[in-house]
């Protein structure tokens, strides 16, 4: 072996080259170099231990807060979609919703509005897989430099944190950045790209209860996104982080710095070029800005009416709140401001005080359609969606009841004659010993059907029931969309019902106007509604057909509009007369028990109601008044129960401006002789009382149909052409009924039909526990 061999194996056992003489060599330091090296070793081997075992509790940890997360759905991502209202004119009106919102479509967003918000908000957005490392990490060194607070979030953290969790800062918790950032990552794996920042675009908050960026453009700009310019693009793509500070209305200055730092991303991703970045900073925060749009005014005028909107479209199982449905209405918005002028002000009609309330309903004859309705007077203005009193049931019509509870069943099922002789004299509810009396406290003997109308005379309109039988007139009611859950002697003259059904049972203005429309159609009835179509997002539509049908004849409806035209021009509503007017209508006035004028301080002769009624029509529109206080016990003063007549008269004032002045065509079923109407083909049983006292007077005869009404006897009898000299709403004090009615009270002039009627043996209708003092003066 040579030297240089014996050199260069020394060397690789660590002893000097060219000598094997240990006595030179330097100590090694007692080997406390290796000792050192193992130390430090085993220290870093702990660390990589602990790093691993940290890791694996941190994946632990975050797999046991990922898997708690809530799952991925379409509906929570979609942004909620605020539905709009149309009127009958195609005019929005109103829009719904919790967030105000209009959508946009993956392929309808501007590339320019994608560039301002990935080069602002996430800048590798189309390079990571939801969660951004390299975000996090500069993120975290940046708040530990600064002491600030950056996040981390990509864009489709935000949309996740945006959709499923709260964005206050409390809740910003270790559990729900995991879980956000689990959710980002699986979302990745469903969605597009483009699909995410569209989720993005429309649901972010931009303000002045806005949502959604389109939104905001048409909003602040009064165009799309599509149209608008690099500054308003920017500036809009910068609000979502803090959007009431970026305000160009409130701060423009903190707007204009915010807009231009996005300006400056995009010129840093080379999206735009250094002169459009110079020119779009240059530009006023202000350019384009349209004034901001206040509060809808109208939508005080027209709060009753959406509100039942709302519920019919709720029916429908559609939510107006978050389906952004496009809801055609029947509203004709110029009728509701004059209807609600009327009831809202002193120019057209006397008011006693503030406090007295209105409430009214128009509703199209042909179609059903409610036109208008005001559901109360001075309502505060922080009332939103509150009660509507034209949909309440708990209020008393008084005698608009007898057409379509007595008269109009006894044409219809016993062929009366408009010139039918009927007898008010005293008499009693079947089956009792209870008066039934009139608003004057007088009883005129004999009188045509027609008068007894005209007048609104009590005693013939109960004892007219009576011969219907409740069942039948239970059934004629029903089909006019009135029910009751057991009709009794007093409805023929009054509404109380002690179960309303939550508004099931009784009558509503809205019933009321619909009940009369039936009339003025020649008998077909249409169930009013508000809602004639609605569109969903898809462009699917529902049109709400008019649910019609056949109420009663066209005899019976045309025989009692013949009589109701007399009731407003020689009757008790002369003055809801429109002069030269072709029209109908019926006023109905409540009274109180004597429990209530005991409670109120008041006697049994005063003059004071808790409601009074008019409903008239033409044959285009029918008009329902209902007026009172909301505190039943609160009276109407005498001087205002023409009140709802009124109302009545200046708004079908309106409505008949530019309208044909049509009268109705007497149908062949029905013959005309003299001023009277008969059911053609049928004979009249006609009775001569022998006195007005009620006495039984047994002598009577047939005969044909006669142009005339059978004569009396009785010095008592009125002038068939005018109305009595007595005839006041205010009965004279001295006319108080017997206490008892003549032991004969069953009706002498009730024909003998081939079909008994069903008489009802319920005892009239309670109210507080009370039977009704007297009948209704209406």
């Amino acid at each position: 072996m040579t030297t240089d061999e014996i050199g260069s194996r020394a060397a690789r056992h660590g002893h000097p080259s060219g000598t094997n003489n240990t006595e030179n060599t330097p100590p090694t330091n007692g080997g406390k170099k290796p000792k050192k090296k193992r130390i430090l070793l085993k220290l870093f081997l702990g660390l990589v231990l602990l790093g691993v075992l940290g890791l694996i509790a941190g994946i632990g940890l975050f797999w046991s807060y990922a898997k708690d997360a809530p799952k991925l759905e379409d509906d929570k991502l979609s942004a909620t979609v605020s539905s709009k209202l149309y009127d009958a004119n195609n005019e929005v009106f109103e829009e719904l919703g919790a967030e105000k919102r209009e959508m946009i479509k993956p392929t309808d967003v501007p590339q320019l509005l994608k560039d301002a918000v990935v080069s602002v908000e996430d800048k590798r957005f189309y390079k990571h897989s939801g969660v951004d490392p390299i975000r996090i990490l500069g993120s975290a060194f940046s708040n530990f430099k600064t002491g600030g607070l950056q996040g981390g979030s990509t864009l489709t953290q935000q949309l996740i944190k945006l959709s499923y969790f709260s964005t206050k800062e409390k809740d910003q918790n270790l559990k729900r950045k995991a879980q956000e950032a689990w959710l980002a990552i699986e979302l990745e794996k469903e969605k597009s790209k483009e699909e995410i920042l569209t989720y993005y675009i429309n649901k972010v908050y931009m303000a002045n209860g806005l949502y959604g960026m389109e939104t905001a453009a048409q909003s602040y700009f009064g165009k799309p996104l599509a149209e608008l310019n690099l500054p308003q693009t920017a500036l809009l793509a910068g609000m979502p982080q803090a959007p009431n500070d970026y305000d160009p209305y409130v701060k423009p200055d903190v707007a204009k710095e915010r807009r231009d730092v996005v300006l400056y991303t995009m010129k840093e991703n080379d999206k735009i070029t250094q002169k459009e970045y110079d020119d779009a900073k240059a530009t006023p925060i202000d350019d384009g800005l349209q004034p901001l749009k206040q509060s809808n005014e109208n939508r005080k005028i027209v709060d009753n009416y959406i509100r039942e909107v709302i519920a019919e479209v709720e029916s429908m199982g559609k939510n107006v709140y978050t389906d952004g449905l496009d809801i055609h209405t029947n509203l004709d918005m110029n009728a509701q401001k004059r209807l609600y002028e009327i009831i809202n002000s002193d120019t057209y009609v006397e008011y006693p005080d503030q406090d007295f309330q209105v409430a009214s309903t128009v509703i199209d004859v042909k179609t059903g359609q409610v036109k208008a309705q005001i559901g109360g007077r001075n309502i505060p203005d922080d009332v939103q969606l509150g009660t509507n009193l034209a949909i309440e049931t708990d209020r008393d019509v008084g005698s608009t009841m007898k057409p379509i509870a007595d008269y109009g069943p006894a044409i219809e099922n016993l062929n009366y004659s408009t010139g039918r002789i009927m007898m008010d004299q005293p008499t009693t509810y079947e089956g009792t010993n209870i008066p039934v009396t009139n608003a004057d406290m007088q009883y005129y003997g004999a009188l045509t059907m027609r008068k007894a109308i005209m007048y609104s005379r009590n005693t013939t309109a109960i004892r007219t029931f009576d011969a219907v039988g409740s069942d039948k007139s239970a059934a004629f009611l029903k089909d006019l969309g009135i029910e009751f859950k057991e009709i009794v002697a007093a409805n023929a003259i009054s509404s109380n019902t002690s179960d309303l059904g939550g508004n099931k049972y009784g009558v509503s203005s809205l019933k009321l106007a619909a009940a009369y429309a039936a009339f003025a159609n020649m008998g077909v009835y249409n169930k009013p509604h508000y809602v004639n179509k609605v569109v969903y997002q898809d462009g699917s539509e529902d049109v709400i057909e008019t649910e019609s049908k056949r109420a009663m004849k066209d005899s019976t409806a045309y025989m009692m509009t013949d009589m109701l035209k007399d009731v407003i021009s020689g009757g008790t509503a002369f003055n809801a007369g429109v002069p030269g007017l072709i029209q109908a209508g019926k006023t109905g006035t409540a009274n109180y028990t004597d429990a209530d004028l005991a409670n109120i301080g008041a006697s049994e002769s005063s003059s004071i109601a808790p409601d009074s009624t008019f409903v008239g029509y033409t044959p285009h529109y029918a008009v329902s008044v209902w007026t009172g206080y909301k505190q039943r016990l609160t009276p109407i003063p005498y001087e205002y129960w023409g009140t709802a007549s009124d109302v009545y008269r200046e708004m079908m004032t309106y409505l008949s401006e530019g309208v044909a002045n049509d009268d109705w065509t007497m149908p062949d079923t029905v013959i005309r002789s003299g001023s009277e109407l008969y059911v053609k083909g049928a004979y009249e049983e006609q009775l001569l009382p022998s006195s007005t006292t009620g006495s039984d007077t047994s002598s009577s005869w047939k005969t044909p149909i006669s142009s005339e009404p059978a004569t009396t006897s009785s010095s008592t009898v009125p002038s068939q052409t005018e109305p009595p000299a007595s005839q006041s709403s205010e009965p004279p004090a001295s006319s108080t009924p017997p206490t008892e009615p003549p032991a004969s009270s069953t009706p002498s002039e009730e024909p003998a039909s081939s079909e008994p009627p069903q008489s009802s043996s319920a005892p009239p209708v309670i109210q507080n526990n009370s039977f009704r003092r007297r009948s209704s003066p209406g």
